[in-house]
């Protein structure tokens, strides 16, 4: 019997290789109790190019005064600023790894924000 995490790295595996195979960079979404974390993967996942996440000063000041970054809101304004900092690099495009977890809530609240700020995947 597989536990929680184990299924959900199983499920991450499989994404990351149908990436892999299409030779994209890789927006990758990792999220705790307590924060959210956004990184732009080359395409041989050597590399991060580009990193945002809710543990990041400028970040926990736009949250205020409670700094939680748990919660849609947070991942909405790490969105915004992983596709800020990926346009600054010169990134456009990327293919959305959401390591195992499910399309909804904080990892929804992440990528719709980050294609609201013209990042394409």
């Amino acid at each position: 019997m597989l536990t929680k995490k184990e299924q959900r790295l199983r499920r991450a595996r499989q994404t990351r290789i149908r990436i892999a195979q299409q030779g994209a960079l890789r927006l990758s979404v990792n999220r705790t109790n307590l924060h959210i974390y956004a990184n732009v993967i080359s395409s041989d996942g050597a590399k991060v190019l580009v990193s945002a996440s809710t543990v990041e000063a400028e970040v926990r000041t736009q949250l205020g005064a409670t700094g939680q970054g748990g919660n849609a809101a947070a991942a909405a304004i790490v969105g915004k600023r992983i596709a800020e900092k990926a346009k600054a690099a010169g990134i456009e495009k990327v293919a959305f790894d959401r390591s195992g977890y499910a399309y909804h809530g904080r990892v929804k609240a992440l990528a719709e924000a980050a294609r609201e700020a013209g990042l394409q995947f």
